[in-house]
Parts: structure tokens; sequence; C-alpha cells
């Protein structure tokens, strides 16, 4: 966390406590949002939707990781680097499974080439997540920034993560509906897949916060 050395104790205790809430409202509002998902997804045989519903299980364990560091630095002043190296590689380890598990699933689909039912509940999850996730990855982008701190930045990048799962989801959901393409919905699966694999070797190799200070 090389940024702390640059600021104050309180505003690195102000900061972490910021960081710490926005992975707590992650973790309840994706608890939340994969149930809906995941139960959206089934009925209608999507399942980009269904991956979108585990990414945000995905999602809430990362955040989980992240909050629980965060709040041991809280509680015991403990920033010991090996913790935060060897957490910071369980989340990269979760983009790795998001990638897999939608990768299966499109390539089943693919095969299977069943035509899913259209989902206004899955339509109207997908539109909530496009308002509020980027609101979400852009504070926790600050407040990583800030503190220098990639655990922080790489649940950032989780979270935007399911903000272009949402955009590719959601195409693939409408364009289904207009057109009737049954490939177009795992296409989106494999559009998510690659951004997670991307985003899951930044966050193992720790380069997160070098490449945020370069947008």
């Amino acid at each position: 966390m090389s940024g702390t050395r640059e600021l104050g104790a309180m505003e690195v205790e102000r900061l972490t406590r910021r960081g710490l809430r926005l992975a707590q409202f992650t973790v309840a509002y994706n608890v939340v949002e994969g149930a809906v998902a995941i139960t959206a997804g089934l009925l209608a045989g999507l399942v980009s939707v269904v991956g979108f519903g585990v990414d945000s299980g995905i999602e809430s364990i990362a955040a989980v990781l992240v909050g629980l560091r965060l709040a041991a630095r809280l509680r015991h002043g403990d920033t010991d680097e090996r913790k935060e190296r060897l957490t910071l590689k369980a989340v990269a380890v979760t983009f790795f499974l998001l990638a897999a598990y939608v990768t299966v699933e499109g390539v089943r689909s693919l095969l299977d080439g069943e035509a899913p039912e259209s989902s206004p509940l899955a339509i109207g999850l997908l539109v909530a997540s496009i308002v509020v996730m980027p609101v979400l990855a852009s504070m926790k982008r600050a407040v990583g920034r800030q503190l220098g701190d990639n655990l922080i930045l790489a649940d950032a990048a989780e979270t935007r993560i399911c903000v272009l799962l949402s955009v590719s989801t959601l195409a693939g959901v409408g364009l289904y509906a207009l057109t009737g393409a049954t490939w177009l919905d795992p296409v989106a699966a494999f559009v998510i897949a690659a951004f997670a694999v991307h985003e899951g070797r930044e966050a193992w190799e720790g380069e997160l916060v070098e490449d945020d200070d370069d947008d």
C-alpha cells in the first residue's frame, strides 16, 4: 500500500473504513442480485443470465475476502504483506472461476442449441446493475487509488466486470428477443469470460495500481 506513506493515520483509517463499507454493501447487494438472476435465468433458460448470477456470488466471495482484510487492518493494524498478497491471489482466482464457468456453460448452450425464453425480470435486473455497479466500482476505485491498495482495486475491477457482464448479457438477451438467434446468448458469455481472465491476470500479478494510474 504505497499510497499510505503520503496520508496521515486518520485519513488512512477513514479510507479503509469506507472501503470496508463498500465491500459490505457489495456482498449484500450481490447476494440478492445473484439469487434473482439465477432463478430468472434457470426459468427462462438463459445461460448468460445464470452466469451473471454466478458472477454475483463470486463477486460476493471476493468482497468478503477484501472486507476481512480491511477489518483486520482496522481492528489489529494487521498489514502483513504476505497475507495481503495471498488475499489478492485468492481474489484473482475468483476471476478465473467465473471465466471457467461461463465458458463451459456457453459451450454447452451452443451444443444443445436450446432456444431461451424472454425474461422481463432478467432484463430489469440487468438494467438495475448497469445503473448501480458503475457508481460502486468508481467509489471503490477512488478509495483504492488514494490508498494505493491493490486489494480494493481488485474488488473494483471485479465490480467493473459485473458492469461489462450486465451490458453484454443485456445485449445478448435483447438481441435474441429481436432476432431469435440462439447463439447470441453463449457468445455474450464468452465475452464475459475474456474480461474475467484479463482482470484475473492483473490481480494475480499485482498490476492493478499501476494500470489504474495510467487510465
